[in-house]
């Protein structure tokens, strides 16, 4: 049985529509499933979250792998489905859920075909937390996807970009097209494939809080918008600046994710 013909059957079965107000497209593609399942695969996972399981498209395959495995699920038809099937079910909005309550193993990974509205958020906040994941696949719609990878001079290049590739080595995995779900997306989607990576950085939040800061407004300079956010003398950041070889009229599109690394630094921040 293809994946549309099961997502079809159980929709039958449950009596359920997709719900927009959840952002509920499920993933219908056995091409799409097969090549994020094989990605997971190589991964070689010692623990698995998949958040929004909806009607398994991912969960059938990911269950096959043999090792332990939770799932967020908001839906609570959906949450009491899994649950009956024996499912370790954590019935809760992802961005609300207390994550440490999870028992991570040490090579504990998140798959997703996430709710698009969450993606940004879902990213920022795994990265912030104190008991890691190791990796990370996930679909998103293409333009966030994009934004994730973009590099300095890219027109999507930002915040985002600056704090998840800081925490994570990101690859592109797959490429879907709305054809690829149901009810079909009016955008394009991309899989992403995170992993874990040192990056030398003590106080997230702290460090989340000056990247946040020097984007705050991209039209000012950076020492505007870090004196602003950071509450610090725009003399003193100016000094900081021009000891890393930096203008103190440069702007926080102008600085790639090394420079951004060097100044926290150089801020005294760990």
């Amino acid at each position: 049985m293809s994946a549309r013909e099961e997502i079809l059957s159980l929709m039958n079965e449950l009596g359920v529509e997709p719900k927009k107000s959840l952002g509920q497209n499920f993933l219908i593609s056995d091409h799409v499933i097969e090549k994020i399942l094989n990605a997971v695969e190589k991964l070689k996972p010692t623990s698995m979250i998949e958040v929004g399981p909806g009607l398994g498209a991912l969960t059938r395959g990911l269950l096959k792998m043999k090792v332990p495995f939770s799932v967020i699920e908001l839906d609570r038809v959906f949450a009491k489905y899994w649950r009956e099937k024996e499912i370790d079910v954590h019935e809760a909005d992802a961005l609300q859920f207390d994550w440490s309550t999870l028992k991570l193993s040490e090579n504990a990974i998140l798959v997703s075909n996430l709710p698009y509205q969450i993606s940004s958020s879902l990213v920022i906040d795994r990265s912030l937390d104190i008991q890691q994941l190791s990796a990370m696949v996930l679909m998103f719609q293409k333009e966030v996807a994009q934004r994730l990878k973009a590099n300095k001079g890219h027109e999507l290049y930002g915040m985002l970009s600056v704090f998840a590739q800081t925490f994570w080595q990101i690859e592109t995995l797959l490429e879907a097209s709305s054809g690829d779900f149901m009810p079909p997306p009016k955008v394009a989607s991309r899989v992403l494939v995170f992993q874990r990576k040192n990056h030398g950085i003590a106080d997230k939040k702290k460090y989340l809080q000056m990247i946040k800061g020097s984007f705050l407004h991209p039209r000012k300079l950076l020492v505007s918008n870090l004196s602003t956010s950071l509450g610090m003398q725009k003399n003193a950041l100016v000094e900081k600046l021009v000891e890393l070889g930096l203008s103190e009229k440069v702007r926080a599109e102008e600085l790639d994710l090394q420079q951004f690394l060097a100044l926290y630094h150089s801020l005294g921040y760990r």
